[in-house]
């Protein structure tokens, strides 16, 4: 990555915290609206499949904290301080020992093959750099580990699809919300293995199936999984 690459992501991922300091808020609200109309039981779906050592990228507000199991170890990362602020209140209300963190999913602080699952839910498309975020999403999971999203997407459907540019540029600008990015177009790249994709709601939403790892979007799944085969990840 070229020195001025690095210092526009820089930029970006600051513009990134600073919208998202601006609505955390009101995130609640206005998530608990398109949680009903698009996205369903989209995170229930994620948080039930994750196992042992769980890391959540992107973390927000931390409502997903309710739904994962009771057995396993929560760390949660967070760019946004404002966010994480209204995330440990629910946690200390909830009385979940999860370990909430600041911190960039674009650089994580911990070591090779740490994670038994990771999970992002409307995560990857606010991050500047997804690639980056998934290659580092793939270093920290142990062999045969799982990653599970929910995300929307661009919709496979010309008029839906439409829509979605028209509102990209105003999306991005006000919300660092992307209306068109594609899971599939990148974890594939950086090593992990895609067994399913389902797709709901004019294809918006994306759950993808791999040997073990998911992803959602507005509403379609994936199932993606770290190769079992011991080999870490080639680091850039």
């Amino acid at each position: 990555m070229s020195e001025q690459t690095s210092q526009a992501i820089e930029r970006e991922t600051a513009r990134v915290r600073a919208v998202q300091d601006k609505q955390a808020p009101k995130y609640d609200r206005q998530i608990s609206f398109f949680e009903r109309v698009l996205f369903g039981d989209g995170r229930a779906w994620v948080c039930s499949q994750a196992r042992g050592r769980v890391l959540e990228l992107a973390s927000g507000t931390a409502r997903n904290l309710a739904l994962y199991a009771k057995d396993i170890e929560l760390t949660a990362i967070e760019l946004s301080p404002q966010m994480l602020a209204i995330a440990r209140q629910r946690a200390e209300e909830l009385g979940h020992p999860a370990d909430l963190r600041l911190g960039d999913v674009q650089a994580l602080e911990f070591a090779d093959q740490s994670f038994d699952t990771v999970t992002c839910t409307l995560g990857f498309c606010t991050i500047p750099d997804t690639r980056t975020a998934a290659a580092e999403a793939l270093r920290v999971l142990r062999p045969g580990g799982q990653l599970l999203l929910l995300e929307h997407v661009r919709s496979p459907t010309t008029v839906v699809r439409g829509a979605q540019r028209l509102l990209e540029p105003l999306a991005v600008r006000f919300e660092a919300d992307h209306l068109l990015r594609e899971p599939l177009d990148y974890l594939p790249g950086v090593g992990f293995e895609i067994d399913e994709v389902q797709r709901s709601k004019w294809g918006i939403v994306e759950r993808p199936a791999g040997a073990q790892a998911r992803v959602v979007r507005a509403q379609t799944a994936f199932l993606l999984s770290r190769p079992s085969n011991g080999t870490n990840p080639r680091r850039r």
